[in-house]
């Protein structure tokens, strides 16, 4: 695959919200992004995510379709598609 970039479709982006939605197919990945606001993801598919840290370390997550989770402004990372198949979810960055 020559395009290692996931796609990043905005649906929303006004004072209060920004709504993205983002799609990956295996190995894909967000590349190295802060998150510059408070946000919420809703995993639209079963997702296998590889989070790559700043410090180096790698951790994964499982993630069902229809789950959702929250972090704080300032996370930093690189998210992959760990799995055989195309992941996607909702991120709502709360402005």
């Amino acid at each position: 695959m020559s395009d290692m970039t996931c796609t990043a479709e905005q649906l929303i982006d006004d004072d209060r919200t920004r709504v993205t939605r983002f799609t990956f197919a295996p190995w894909q990945q967000t590349g190295w992004h802060r998150h510059g606001f408070d946000y919420v993801i809703t995993a639209l598919t079963d997702c296998h995510m590889r989070l790559e840290h700043p410090d180096g370390s790698v951790t994964e997550a499982k993630v069902p379709a229809g789950a959702a989770y929250r972090r704080n402004e300032g996370v930093e990372h690189n998210v992959i598609n760990a799995g055989d198949t195309d992941m996607s979810f909702i991120e709502v960055e709360l402005k």
